[in-house]
């Protein structure tokens, strides 16, 4: 039987976290499958990476909205003989707004991408990773440690991915594969347009370069680390949650936000 060649997958990787981290898992040796719905951006991307005298990325484009999109994805794999030895979920977005007074199909749509094709991914190529015991790197966000009311569906999608994969970093040791769940907190991306976010809805203090949260996922992968929070005011953020009372904390949250 012929061996099938290992790459690591990366969703979203047409811009922001996903292309950072495409860029990093490139310098580290790793041959790419970029999928994104924008074929323009993964060429670009694809292009950028195979000037740096490194191979160039596999480019398949997909709406991972779709339900189809995770065994559409499967098959390209196949057809190309790749396997994947490491798979990065990081395609995901949010929107600001209360969550009855925003369209609820869009929503929906949310839950679709953040969550469903998140687990699709996860689970569907559990044999090959193991046959390369590699690893499994999903992108939630300092957001899912807490409510986030003005971002209710979005922050509740993070917090269904941390304790996702939180269980699956456990789960999946015996098999020899990795499960590290990366927390960033705000990073300058097309995420915060696409979400209708205004300027400095965050503090400053908790931003991240897009750099500098794609070296730490990856790291973090490579030592097998449960949750990597990239930035100690980040930590902090994430950790005074854990300390209050729900329902403050739930008060908190809603004086902050600024929809």
């Amino acid at each position: 039987m012929t061996a099938h060649k290992p790459a690591t997958l990366i969703t979203g990787a047409s811009a922001g976290i996903g292309a950072a981290l495409a860029h990093h898992f490139a310098s580290n040796g790793h041959k790419l499958v970029l999928v994104a719905r924008r074929t323009a951006a993964l060429n670009e991307l694809a292009g950028a990476i195979e000037t740096r005298g490194l191979p160039r990325p596999h480019v398949i484009t997909a709406d991972l909205t779709k339900s189809d999109a995770p065994a559409l994805i499967a098959d390209e794999l196949r057809a190309r003989d790749i396997e994947p030895n490491y798979v990065v979920n990081n395609a995901g977005f949010g929107l600001v707004g209360a969550a009855a007074e925003l369209d609820r199909a869009e929503q929906l749509t949310m839950v679709d991408l953040n969550a469903r094709a998140l687990t699709d991914l996860s689970l569907r190529f559990v044999d090959s990773l193991a046959r390369h015991r590699g690893g499994i790197l999903n992108v939630a966000s300092v957001a899912s440690f807490m409510p986030g009311p003005g971002l209710a569906v979005y922050y509740a999608t993070k917090a269904y991915v941390l304790s996702f994969g939180e269980a699956l970093h456990h789960e999946l040791a015996p098999k020899g594969i990795r499960v590290t769940t990366l927390c960033p907190g705000p990073v300058a991306t097309e995420f915060q347009s696409r979400a209708g976010m205004p300027e400095g809805y965050f503090p400053s203090i908790l931003d991240r370069s897009v750099e500098r949260v794609a070296r730490d996922g990856y790291d973090g992968l490579m030592a097998g680390k449960r949750v990597v929070i990239p930035g100690f005011p980040n930590r902090v953020a994430a950790f005074l949650p854990r300390l209050a009372p729900r329902g403050i904390v739930l008060a908190v949250m809603n004086r902050l936000r600024r929809d």
